[in-house]
């Protein structure tokens, strides 16, 4: 069953009503989906967009007026917002031609002059002040940033509490490098930057830096902080309560401020900077508060280099990224041994629910070396829902699985040693040919670019079309990036780098030691899903001649260990190397993952009779 959509009508008339207050007085009101340090998911007492509006998927942003509630979101998310929200709402499909930003909107249909609130922590400090400029040159229409968020005095006391859950040490034997060192390479990207320091808001840059880990926000082992390296100072800014004295030792020389301290410090800093003709550097996520409080004539925003020392895994993380996704792999083996059990022989047939077989697989994954949950909230779809690209399924209205429809399970795994994302679709019935040409076409889209043979810091925007191209010859496609990057023991999201039609792709190539996705699909609405995933290493081929110049060459390492179903595949589609591709994977498959399962059982069976030849 589809979600129900959730009744806003009381909680816009409460907002609308403090929007037209003289205290306020605003036209426009916007609630982004990201919190202070713009997450792409967020802890529960951020989840603004999702309370006013009834959608909870990770990407979106709502903007009131005093008669309209638009809902600007991506077309992973069209049918989940569609079913969750209201009449009170219109759906506005961002990437469609003819349909404006929720920036151009604000501009096109709000009258000249009009004032448009927003808290200033959710909106980073490029976008606001472009946004402010826009406004202001339309009859003195202006942002104003809105200390208090009113989304949070209409909620009230049912708002969640905010997290206070300690951090914890992530041990160099996981991480590769000591956050001392870490700071020294911080500090050299200062000196070459010519900045006086680092103003770092993005959690999981944060506890990359200091090799430290929280549970903050679920699926995302961060904790809420700040941070700032100058030449000569670090200071981490966070709750005191979440520190421990095992911490404090490991931070060491490291200055500890209460987590709101950064925005008068900031400001008590920005007259020393003046003075010295000096500016601090910010990532692009900073926020417009940070970004106000410092003054924006003492900051250079661009990208923190944080984000890309971060993105370059060392030979430890690579290792760890191996390892966990092989004991992940054995975890998958036993679930889909299970669950194939259930389905064919006890019953599971309309009887197991979409979060039933969810539950049992986050149990497989626990039981595994170094796990300590999940990476994401599993998209475990069956038929229609499968077409839902970011599905997640709720208990009590999530489907029964079915044998006669397909199932598309998308999960991953936070290990100690690394982060796993991988995608599986399978039928536990018998397809039908159109079912099995388009599992074929999203596979020979999955195997070309796997095996791409690519210049060093080639874009993922230039290798996309690789992954489509089998589908666009039959006139489909899919609406979704093909990659993203993954971090190790941290957000199953990273950036900057990704495969995949979006401008932001086009300023980041691929480099030896980044992990991307490899996530072609197809979708048919109201009807079945498809999607294969493996999480691959970007790693140096080796290649006969080097015309680079010597910059080299790249490939990818598919480091995910799990089986893909060979009834589903049409094999007179594939070509002759694409089969041997297939085969060549999963007798890799068979290789890692078997040592791990006790010969004879469901798990071991199941994996040695799916990774057989095609």
């Amino acid at each position: 069953m589809p979600p129900s959509p959730v009744n806003t009508t009381s909680q816009l008339k409460r907002l609308r009503e403090l929007m037209a207050s003289p205290s306020y007085n605003i036209s426009a009101y916007v609630v982004p989906s990201e919190d202070a340090h713009q997450s792409e998911y967020v802890a529960a007492c951020d989840m603004r967009r999702a309370f006013i509006s009834g959608f909870d998927g990770s990407a979106g942003c709502a903007v009131i007026t005093a008669d309209k509630a638009a809902m600007f979101t991506d077309g992973r998310y069209f049918l989940q917002a569609r079913a969750q929200m209201d009449d009170n709402w219109v759906l506005m499909k961002r990437g469609v031609p003819g349909v404006p930003s929720w920036q151009e909107y604000l501009e096109k249909n709000l009258p000249a002059g009009s004032r448009v609130g927003i808290d200033p922590t959710l909106l980073s400090a490029s976008e606001g002040e472009k946004i402010r400029q826009a406004l202001n040159s339309r009859d003195g229409g202006d942002l104003v940033g809105i200390e208090q968020n009113l989304i949070d005095i209409v909620w009230g006391d049912s708002r969640p509490k905010r997290p206070r859950d300690q951090v914890f040490i992530l041990d160099t034997k996981f991480t590769g490098e000591a956050y001392r060192d870490k700071i020294t390479r911080v500090r050299e990207s200062l000196e070459t930057a010519e900045a006086a320091g680092l103003v770092v808001s993005a959690l999981d840059e944060i506890a990359w830096l200091f090799n430290l880990r929280g549970s903050d926000i679920s699926y995302n082992p961060v904790f809420f902080a700040y941070a700032l390296v100058t030449r000569s100072e670090v200071t981490l800014y966070i709750d005191d309560t979440k520190i421990d004295d095992e911490v404090r030792e490991h931070l060491h020389g490291v200055s500890i401020r209460p987590y709101n301290a950064i925005f008068g410090e900031l400001a008590a800093l920005s007259s020393s900077l003046v003075q010295s003709k000096q500016r601090l550097l910010a990532g692009s996520s900073v926020s417009w508060a940070l970004a106000k409080a410092l003054g924006t004539d003492n900051l250079v925003i661009d990208k923190s280099p944080i984000t890309m020392l971060k993105a370059l895994k060392n030979e430890v993380e690579l290792e760890g990224m191996r390892q966990c996704h092989i004991r992940d792999g054995a975890a998958m083996a036993k679930y889909f041994g299970w669950l194939e059990n259930e389905m064919l022989f006890n019953g599971g047939h309309q009887r197991l629910s979409e979060v039933d077989v969810a539950d049992k697989l986050e149990q497989f994954r626990r039981e595994q070396k170094h796990c300590v949950g999940l990476s994401f909230n599993t998209i475990s779809s069956v038929g229609a829902n499968g077409a839902i690209i970011h599905y997640s399924p709720q208990r009590g209205s999530d489907a029964l699985l079915d044998m006669n429809q397909m199932y598309l399970c998308d999960s991953g795994g936070q290990y100690y040693d690394g982060t796993t994302d991988v995608t599986r679709t399978y039928h536990f019935g018998t397809p039908t040919a159109w079912q099995r040409e388009c599992f074929t076409r999203v596979l020979k889209g999955h195997i070309a670019l796997d095996r791409a043979v690519f210049p060093s810091k080639t874009t993922g925007y230039a290798l996309d079309p690789l992954a489509r191209l089998p589908l666009w010859q039959l006139g489909l496609d899919y609406r979704h990036g093909t990659g993203h990057g993954v971090g190790s023991f941290l957000n199953v999201h990273e950036g900057p780098q990704g495969i995949g039609m979006r401008d932001g792709y086009l300023s980041c190539g691929l480099q030896h030691g980044m992990t991307i996705t490899n996530e072609p699909g197809y979708y048919e609405d109201g009807a079945f899903g498809i999607r294969i995933e493996n999480t691959c290493l970007v790693v140096k081929a080796d290649t006969k001649y080097d015309y680079t110049g010597g910059a080299g060459y790249l490939r990818f390492e598919a480091v995910t260990m799990v089986p893909i179903q060979k009834k589903l595949v049409q094999a007179g589609l594939l070509t002759v190397e694409e089969r041997q591709w297939l085969d060549q994977y999963h007798a890799s498959v068979w290789e890692k993952v078997s040592p791990l399962l006790e010969e004879g059982c469901r798990g071991y069976e199941w994996l040695k009779r799916e990774t057989s030849p095609l």
